[in-house]
């Protein structure tokens, strides 16, 4: 079936646009947001929409932190043939501005948080490196992303508290993906759930805004430490500055005692010459995004799962009764401060994502089990 945007010059195979290349039930196509006042006493917004064109769906969510609540909003629809409708029940994705600004609403009566925010860039988007991953000759990760930090405006209500969101003081990041990637019901494990090595899931994605750049940071790892990707780049607000590499990402992860949450960590990014820039992060306020929104934990809601024609659900939890295991099966999302050393002495300090997780076994943490913890 066709589209309008089969009437533009943009097609990249011998196939109508609604057709991805590949037939991989997998692929998706997905915004990501975040917002913050960085005061873990204010809301710790987090926002997403996915299309999954060979499943049939589009949905989306929305989930804030706030003192120990965890408020969800979540939605889902059928797929239409036009893959620029960024609606789906009272949510909207509206792109103003390409590669620039951006508009997230979330009409008011479908829960305990609305919000009708405007994202504006600080810099150009900077390419991630592709993310590629082979399980047992089955491609599971083959993903291309961009990231970018930036300003919000707009207004943002918890809980019945209104929020006047200003650029001079409200930040976040935002980043567009898509590719291969595990979604929708789960598949059966078959032979790797014998490999732990398959299984084991390492993973570090920070941005972090300073004054005059942001860095992007990629870690994934095998138990063993062997890197399936890995990158750290300093994202100049100036676009007429490329991206600089700044070296090889060594990590150093203090966990809260009993589980597999971090206290701090240092980055270390080095360089071929022994150029090192050091980079501690803080964690100040966790956002478990695992729990309600689709990343995987619940098996009746999971991205790209069929719910029906339509489908606007809400529900909240206490931060503090959240199950403790499941914690360990998702990353969660920290707003945290960075403080960074370049390599001549000079200190500058920032504020921004720190995701984090580590699911299975991971040798230099001392993990052997799936449910072991920090002691």
């Amino acid at each position: 079936m066709l589209s309008e945007m089969d009437d533009y010059p943009i097609h990249q195979v011998a196939e109508v646009i609604r057709h991805v290349e590949t037939s991989d039930r997998n692929f998706y196509d997905r915004y990501y947001f975040n917002c913050h006042h960085g005061n873990p006493d204010d809301p710790w917004l987090i926002v997403g929409l996915g299309v999954y064109p060979n499943l049939g769906v589009t949905d989306c969510f929305a989930v804030v932190r706030h003192g120990d609540d965890h408020i969800v909003v979540r939605g889902s629809k059928a797929l239409g043939a036009n893959r620029n409708d960024l609606r789906v029940g009272p949510f909207t994705v509206e792109v103003m501005e390409g590669l620039q600004k951006l508009r997230v609403r979330l009409e008011p009566g479908h829960g305990d948080l609305s919000f009708d925010l405007v994202f504006d860039a600080d810099g150009p988007a900077a390419l991630e490196p592709r993310h590629f991953q082979r399980q047992l000759e089955r491609v599971t990760f083959d993903t291309m992303r961009f990231v970018q930090t930036g300003r919000w405006t707009g207004s943002l209500t918890v809980d019945g508290t209104d929020f006047d969101v200003e650029p001079e003081t409200w930040r976040g990041n935002r980043d567009r993906s898509w590719g291969v990637r595990p979604v929708g019901e789960a598949e059966p494990p078959g032979r790797r759930a014998a490999n732990t090595d398959a299984t084991s899931f390492f993973w570090i994605y920070s941005v972090m805004r300073f004054d005059d750049y942001a860095i992007s940071v990629l870690v994934q790892e095998l138990r063993t430490g062997e890197r399936i990707m890995g990158d750290a780049r300093r994202i100049w607000n100036d676009p007429a500055r490329e991206a600089e590499w700044l070296g090889r990402v060594e990590h150093d992860i203090r966990f809260v005692s009993g589980g597999r949450e971090p206290a701090s960590a240092t980055l270390r990014f080095v360089k071929p010459n022994g150029d090192v820039t050091t980079v501690e992060c803080a964690p100040k306020l966790a956002n478990f995004i695992g729990f309600g929104t689709g990343y995987g934990l619940e098996q009746d809601w999971r991205h790209g799962m069929w719910q029906g024609g339509e489908k606007v659900e809400s529900l909240r939890h206490k931060v503090s009764e959240l199950d403790a295991t499941m914690k360990m099966f998702c990353p969660a999302d920290y707003l945290a401060d960075f403080e960074l050393t370049e390599v001549d002495g000079t200190v500058v300090r920032g504020q921004g994502l720190f995701e984090f997780s580590v699911i299975g076994p991971h040798d230099q943490y001392g993990f052997t089990e799936y449910v072991d913890v920090a002691p």
